[in-house]
């Protein structure tokens, strides 16, 4: 009975996931021009491939975005996040009106989140950032092309960030939802003030939460695609590139560029990598973080 009800998922695992896995692990050693290729015309390359990629000016600039989408995006994000999930938790008013309104962003389409930004904020005409900066009179600054080539990657980080704070907020609030209240009341009894609470108790409990948070802000951030697209929707632009567009450019030749030669062994390669890099940071947070036990 037990192999009867397992059987169907074990074969959906196997056929959607692991086989695709195994396939494109095995497809980044050879030299492949499309994924439709027969395996018999695969010529093995070795790490050819993976010298390729680090050879690649467009490629390093894709990890170096990643980079900084992760570390200066998450710190930002993590720390909004985890700002609303305390003020939420603390006793305010209109409680699920607030926790709505914040984690509405993910609930809406990204295509049209990252639309709403680059049409109606970053607009230098009639955006909202140049009527706030006109009203203010900061005439420079209601000018500013902020999807210009100087200020394109930290708009729409900014814009990817906005979209992101109320989910890893949910799970902030779970978390801090589950911490006994008997430890607060204690505290508040014996004089704690409320920078006291947070430092001494709500933060030690939580570091089976960051731990959640940073493997899943590793794995959004490792798959980030459609927000570089809609910021260069025509060509790879070196301010928001990331290795997901660049291997969708190597493997399906998507732009207008003509510099880009089909090589979807590289793009196999690619998907390897970032592979690595989410297992690396699972590993890293579980050593990091060993355990939820708190100790008081």
């Amino acid at each position: 009975m037990i192999i009867t009800f397992l059987a169907p998922a074990v074969l959906c695992y196997l056929l959607v996931f692991l086989y695709p896995s195994v396939r494109t692990t095995i497809m980044s050693f050879f030299k492949v021009e499309s994924v439709s290729d027969p395996i018999s015309s695969w010529r093995f390359n070795g790490l050819g491939n993976y010298r390729t990629l680090f050879a690649t000016a467009i490629f390093k600039q894709a990890m170096r975005n990643i980079m900084n989408i992760w570390l200066v995006g998450g710190l930002g994000v993590m720390a909004v996040a985890l700002f609303f999930a305390v003020s939420l938790t603390n006793g305010m008013r209109f409680v699920r009106f607030f926790r709505s309104v914040i984690y509405l962003p993910n609930v809406v389409s990204a295509i049209a989140m990252g639309t709403m930004w680059i049409n109606y904020v970053y607009n230098s005409s009639y955006g909202l950032l140049h009527n706030i900066f006109a009203k203010l009179g900061f005439t420079a600054l209601s000018e500013t092309l902020w999807t210009g080539p100087g200020n394109l990657f930290w708009s729409m980080l900014v814009a990817y960030s906005f979209g992101m704070v109320g989910y890893h907020m949910l799970i902030f609030m779970a978390s801090i939802e589950q911490i006994p209240r008997d430890y607060i009341e204690a505290a508040f009894i014996e004089g704690a003030n409320v920078f006291q609470r947070f430092f001494k108790i709500t933060l030690p409990f939580l570091r089976g939460c960051f731990r959640t948070n940073i493997v899943m802000w590793t794995v959004f951030t490792v798959g980030f695609f459609v927000w570089g697209q809609l910021f260069s929707p025509v060509n790879l632009s070196n301010a928001t590139v990331a290795p997901m567009n660049y291997m969708y450019e190597i493997v399906f030749g998507s732009s207008a560029s003509t510099t880009t030669v089909r090589d979807s062994g590289a793009g196999a390669g690619i998907g390897v990598i970032m592979m690595v890099i989410v297992i690396i940071a699972f590993m890293l947070t579980n050593l990091i973080v060993r355990n939820d036990d708190v100790e008081l």
